[in-house]
């Protein structure tokens, strides 16, 4: 006859329960330690506050992506250039983790180092993308790049695998950029990023973003876009000012149905007697 092998008494089964919680809270106590440093990191290499411009007014809105691991590396940036000129960046890292944060910080230094050395924001995106291939990192990222000249009223803009920004004139007229740009940064080595320039013949606004605040499962790219268009131009006519656009926009990550970072950068400007965004 065979015997069934006895089963575990009750003061095993508890000790192996208590291990197995002691598992799961040390494992749960790891990830939000670096979910925590993450977010620290990302924070600590973004500017506390946006410097002031004449003719210029900034406003900015930044939300990391901190449900679980899901940290991603979207940044956004604005520095004074020689001439009164303005640089301004907004891009994202691919990946959601800690060396996505990392690899943010490493684009946003070299983008305001290599300024100094050319503000052409063209040659600018392909001396920071050389800079990044050499590397050998495992990384990219996406970037739009602007310099704008408020007294002269020139803006000139490239892209690296960035969503276009959007303008928006006090005269009515408003839009999605469709100036041609060139692959992510970190990707392919001597790339060319050609500059579109554009003379601004009324005061408006330009919104720069990344597509954690236009795109997901609930809501397509295009009409994302779309409806930061209509409120950038409402904003434009209305002469709403600037952090209420922001805050606007920032709103819109709440309905594409996926955790992810989001940034916005909003620019009005005030560049004199009648001007708007037609090109050169």
């Amino acid at each position: 006859m065979f015997r069934r092998r006895p089963a575990d008494n009750s003061e095993d089964l508890l000790v192996r329960l208590g291990s197995l919680t002691a598992r799961a809270r040390e494992l749960a106590e790891t990830q939000r330690s670096r979910v925590e440093l993450a977010v620290a990191l990302q924070r600590g290499m973004l500017p506390s506050d946006l410097p002031s411009f004449p003719g210029a007014r900034l406003a900015v809105r930044y939300e990391p992506a901190n449900h679980g691991l899901n940290v991603g590396g979207d940044w956004y940036d604005a520095f004074s250039l020689p001439g009164g000129r303005i640089g301004m960046s907004i891009g994202d890292v691919q990946g959601h983790n800690i060396e996505a944060a990392a690899f943010m910080g490493q684009v946003r230094v070299a983008l305001r180092a290599l300024a100094s050395v050319t503000g052409d924001p063209g040659e600018l995106l392909g001396r920071t993308n050389d800079l990044l291939s050499s590397l050998g990192a495992d990384l990219f990222a996406t970037c739009t790049f602007l310099r704008l000249d408020p007294a002269a009223g020139i803006l000139e803009c490239a892209r690296a695998g960035h969503i276009p920004h959007i303008w928006a004139t006090t005269d009515g007229r408003s839009g999605i950029d469709d100036s041609e740009g060139g692959p992510p940064l970190g990707v392919l080595r001597g790339v060319d990023y050609p500059t579109t320039r554009h003379r601004l013949t009324a005061d408006g606004v330009f919104v720069l973003l990344t597509d954690g605040v236009v795109e997901g499962p609930s809501l397509h790219i295009d009409e994302g876009l779309d409806r930061v268009t209509r409120l950038a131009g409402i904003t434009a006519v209305a002469g709403l000012d600037v952090d209420a656009l922001a805050s606007a926009v920032m709103k819109l990550a709440a309905t594409v149905g996926h955790e992810d970072d989001a940034a916005v950068l909003v620019v009005g400007h005030d560049g004199g007697p009648a001007r708007s965004a037609a090109e050169e």
